[in-house]
């Protein structure tokens, strides 16, 4: 097995932790700080993507760029977001395994 950055699976982990930690109670700076992280690391694993040429990837990271951007925020209820925390977590662990960690060619 090949692995990429280990900065960019790191950054992806806590991304995770901090999107699973979201489903409890904070601050609103919280939420800021979280899109602040999600964005960046989805942008991050969008480039990553394009760049092994997988679309499908691309298109999930940034969509989910697109959704957490801290920017423009979008208002959700606390529900939804929490559907949304989770499922953008499974993804980044899903882009670890798929994108991060490769067969060598």
């Amino acid at each position: 097995m090949k692995t990429a950055n280990f900065g960019i699976i790191i950054a992806k982990l806590i991304s995770v932790g901090l999107l699973f930690a979201a489903l409890g109670h904070h601050p609103y700076d919280y939420y800021t700080v979280l899109r602040l992280v999600a964005c960046g690391v989805a942008v991050f694993t969008a480039f990553q993507a394009a760049q092994l040429k997988r679309f499908g990837w691309l298109v999930v990271f940034i969509t989910i760029a697109v959704v957490h951007n801290p920017v423009a925020p979008i208002h959700l209820k606390r529900d939804t977001w929490a559907l949304i925390d989770i499922a953008t977590a499974v993804f980044l662990l899903l882009s670890i395994a798929i994108i991060d960690v490769r067969k060598q060619s």
